[in-house]
């Protein structure tokens, strides 16, 4: 016998009141109208569930401007609608309307109904929710777009979230410099930690203070000798001068005396590095000397391995390897304890003289060809591999990294005498300085890292300001010398 009793009702609170039901509906019907639940509805009926499901048929996207599609179709098509002179309220003269735009194709989709002027409609519009839970995965795809990947919109121009950063085309600065010689293997510009520019001319040696613009002649070398090469030590304090035959003078700058001189090389010095006591000389002799200023003998080890002239040293920044690039187009790095190089490269076609280590990234060195090579490479020194080549079109005279942000300057001759600012590690150009008539052979760097000075056959001295403080990357700092005007170093 069928049992047409009603079950019992579950999940009610105790003080709610249980519904009344028709006892004589049978058990059939129940299940009916709980298959059929969607299209069936009883006024009396509390329908409880365990998921909140929004109703919008209330919702009032007016407040948003989110007109339909049909709204915006039939204030187009009548003119006296619209209080703007024919335009429809969603296409706004100002930029309101763009951005009502933007945000219905984003909360509705492209499809929504959402147009600009002068793009054509498209098709039938697809009801979509707001909310509606998406089970596809996005594309990982570079945008601009506010909104996510998938949700651009035609008819919209995006602009870079970043400009980049102006480099002033022009140098705050002119010193001539007569006598400063058009060698592409000498090295005759040095800018000391503190604040003082010494150049060799001649047979002479000349300090420019930056702070004072005061310039004073450290030394005359005479008429038999003359100036290849000089750098300063780390502290600022000594400056190390090599000559045309073969020697390196040690001056004390403050006292402008020659407190050593040190023999050893048979032939012109022309590159100079220190590393905290050790200074580290190159010649045309193809040797490179070790010599440690604390010792009484003129050098304490030598450094064989180049087939020609070497005319580029660099310690690293943390004094464990230097750099060296020679003549014979070969680039060799060393370390304190070997005679002999721990890494050879020779994939430069042409002389090696621009050397530079990242402050930013360990056993990071970049160096520049001649030339016939016209490159600049990197290299990984911990792992023994070349990382790069970008071809300058040009021949690469001098490298510098900056301090302050990840970026390097490079010099160069032949044909367009320019000096550019590179982004690392895209190698993108932020600049392309011009302004010397012979190849730009000479470069040092400032020690708050902002100013590079330029020196060039030409016989002067530019100053240039290319990078930011290292307070702040992204504004322009302000040159630090402001006198626009020509002035001459002696």
């Amino acid at each position: 016998m069928e049992d047409n009793s009603i079950p019992p009702l579950i999940n009610y609170p105790s003080k709610m009141a249980r519904p009344s039901i028709d006892p004589s509906i049978n058990r059939k019907i129940i299940i009916d109208r709980m298959l059929n639940s969607d299209h069936y509805s009883s006024p009396n009926r509390v329908i409880l569930s365990d998921r909140f499901i929004p109703s919008r048929s209330s919702s009032q996207f007016d407040i948003f401007s989110l007109s339909s599609r049909s709204q915006l179709s039939s204030s187009s098509s009548s003119p006296s609608s619209s209080p703007s002179g024919g335009k429809p309220d969603g296409v706004r003269e100002d930029g309101s309307g763009a951005y009502t735009a933007m945000l219905r194709a984003a909360l509705f989709g492209p499809e929504s109904g959402s147009f600009f002027p002068g793009t054509p409609e498209r098709g039938s519009p697809v009801n979509r929710n707001i909310f509606r839970y998406k089970t596809e995965t996005r594309r990982a795809m570079p945008s601009l777009s506010p909104f996510g990947p998938d949700d651009s919109i035609h008819g919209v121009s995006y602009s870079p979230v970043k400009s980049p950063r102006k480099v002033p085309r022009s140098p705050y600065k002119v010193l001539d410099a007569p006598a400063l010689k058009d060698d592409f293997y000498l090295n005759l510009v040095d800018w000391s930690s503190q604040n003082v520019l010494a150049v060799g001319l001649g047979n002479c040696v000349y300090l420019w203070n930056a702070c004072s613009s005061k310039v004073t002649k450290l030394c005359d070398l005479g008429l038999d000798e003359s100036v290849c090469s000089v750098g300063w030590a780390q502290r600022g304090t000594h400056l190390a001068v090599g000559t045309n035959e073969g020697k390196v003078q040690i001056w004390d700058a403050s006292r402008c005396k020659n407190i050593r001189t040190m023999e050893g090389h048979r032939m012109r010095v022309g590159a100079l590095a220190w590393s905290s006591s050790v200074l580290s000389s190159g010649s045309r002799d193809k040797n490179i000397l070790q010599r440690d200023i604390r010792a009484q003998d003129d050098f304490v080890s030598k450094l064989t391995g180049h087939k020609s002239e070497v005319c580029g040293l660099k310690w690293s920044y943390d004094n464990r390897e230097l750099a060296s690039g020679g003549n014979d187009n070969r680039l060799f790095v060393w370390n304190q304890h070997k005679t002999q190089p721990l890494l050879k490269y020779s994939e430069h076609t042409a002389a090696v003289k621009a050397i530079a280590w990242s402050p930013h990234l360990h056993g990071l060195l970049a160096s520049g060809g001649g030339t016939a090579d016209r490159c600049i490479r990197f290299w990984n020194t911990t792992t023994n591999s070349q990382l790069g080549c970008v071809d300058t079109g040009s021949q690469v005279c001098n490298l510098v990294w900056s301090k302050n942000v990840n970026e390097l300057v490079s010099t160069h001759g032949y044909s367009q005498n320019q000096v550019i600012v590179w982004k690392y590690p895209s190698m993108s150009k932020l600049a392309a300085l011009t302004g010397h008539a012979c190849r730009v052979l000479y470069l040092a760097i400032s020690p708050d890292g902002q100013t590079i000075v330029t020196g060039a056959g030409d016989e002067t001295l530019r100053f240039w300001n290319v990078f930011p403080s290292s307070k702040s990357q992204n504004s322009e700092s302000e040159p630090r010398f402001l006198s626009l005007g020509r002035a001459q170093l002696r």
